[in-house]
């Protein structure tokens, strides 16, 4: 059997995906202005976390070996939790590294 693998169709960056699916201009707009705030705000809770972690790690006078280690990742997997590479890492990810080190994460949920 044939995997088919051809690309036939490459959308820019920004573009709207739900006017390129075939959604009316309208719902189109409002479909993408919320998924870029959905992506907004899970690449700030990220960033939060990661800043805690790489806080720790600091505090701590850790190298990144050493840090991996006590998180049970790889050194590369703490070299991008401190560079912020938000897109390498889960949210869940995030909550069990701090768990590790003793930090519980609550979930506040409004302003």
């Amino acid at each position: 059997m044939k995997i088919d693998t051809e690309i036939r169709h490459v959308s820019k960056p920004g573009a709207n995906l739900f006017l390129e699916l075939g959604f009316p201009p309208e719902e189109a707009r409002r479909l993408h202005l919320a998924s870029q705030r959905q992506i907004n705000d899970t690449r700030l809770l990220k960033e939060q976390l990661m800043a805690e972690l790489a806080g720790w790690i600091e505090q701590h006078r850790l190298k990144q070996a050493e840090a991996a280690e006590i998180l049970m990742v790889s050194r590369p997997r703490v070299s991008d939790m401190v560079n912020r590479k938000t897109t390498k890492f889960t949210i869940d990810t995030l909550v069990e590294m701090l768990s590790r080190i003793g930090k519980p994460v609550r979930l506040v949920v409004g302003p």
